[in-house]
């Protein structure tokens, strides 16, 4: 009886979940190619900026040594 229950809510769970999925709008190969491009050249100019940065607080904390 109660392995029955949650039976019949993971069948309505997934069932749900099936709509819910066909109502997403899904972007295109050329959509995801340019943002993952843009998240990556983001992330490189981040990653420089930090590094650069980081040794020259680096020499700055050895000049005050």
């Amino acid at each position: 009886m109660v392995m029955n229950k949650y039976l019949n809510q993971g069948i309505a769970f997934l069932t749900e979940a099936k709509a819910e999925m066909k109502k997403v709008s899904w972007p295109s190969s050329k959509e995801v190619k340019g943002g993952t491009i843009a998240v990556l050249i983001a992330v490189a100019i981040i990653a420089f900026f930090l590094g650069v940065v980081d040794i020259g607080l680096s020499e700055l904390v050895k000049i005050l040594i």
